[in-house]
């Protein structure tokens, strides 16, 4: 391993010692502190190796199994997908495994379908961001009694615009309602 490819943090093994951590960097050598000791390694001649495959963002260091795991499991969930036949839990019985059929005015142009399971889980998601914003209007100490006031109706006529897909929730206490 060449010494240019080291930083400072990361994990390395060695034949002999471990697995380490460098701690410095030199011109030929590193400062790597394994479980027993620190030590003084030149990396070219030492069968130095990565502990395990690691990227850097931001100064942020994590395995990059985890790294790939986490970012899948953000692309699915900021795109909307779901698993195949996962049924939403609050969703009404007679919704699950529906679909959404938007139908253009113009006949040449093809009508969108969308699962209703994705189409109820953005609709939860903007319940659940309003619920934090109201949240966050309320403990603000930044804002006036009258600008909270403010904000909080629009947040209400949110809620009520709403209503209007209060027939997709199981349970009542999910659906929305103008007055919090």
């Amino acid at each position: 391993m060449n010494i240019e490819t080291l930083h400072i943090g990361m994990k390395v093994r060695h034949p002999q010692y471990g697995v380490g951590v460098v701690k410095s960097l030199t011109g030929q050598t590193a400062e790597i502190a394994f479980d027993d000791a620190q030590r003084t390694i030149a990396p070219a001649s030492s069968d130095l190796q990565p502990a395990e495959p690691s990227v850097t963002l931001s100064e942020l260091e994590m395995p990059l199994a985890k790294l790939i795991r986490d970012t899948a499991h953000a692309v699915v969930e900021a795109l909307g997908l779901e698993q195949q036949d996962v049924v939403v839990e609050d969703l009404a019985t007679r919704w699950q495994r529906g679909t959404l059929v938007m139908q253009p005015a113009e006949s040449s142009l093809q009508p969108k379908e969308v699962p209703l399971e994705t189409f109820f889980h953005k609709i939860v998601m903007i319940r659940n961001n309003l619920r934090v914003l109201e949240q966050k209007v309320n403990a603000s100490d930044k804002l006036s009694e009258a600008d909270k006031f403010d904000l909080q109706q629009y947040i209400t006529r949110c809620y009520g615009s709403l209503t209007t897909f209060n027939i997709l929730f199981k349970n009542k206490d999910d659906q929305f309602r103008t007055s919090a």
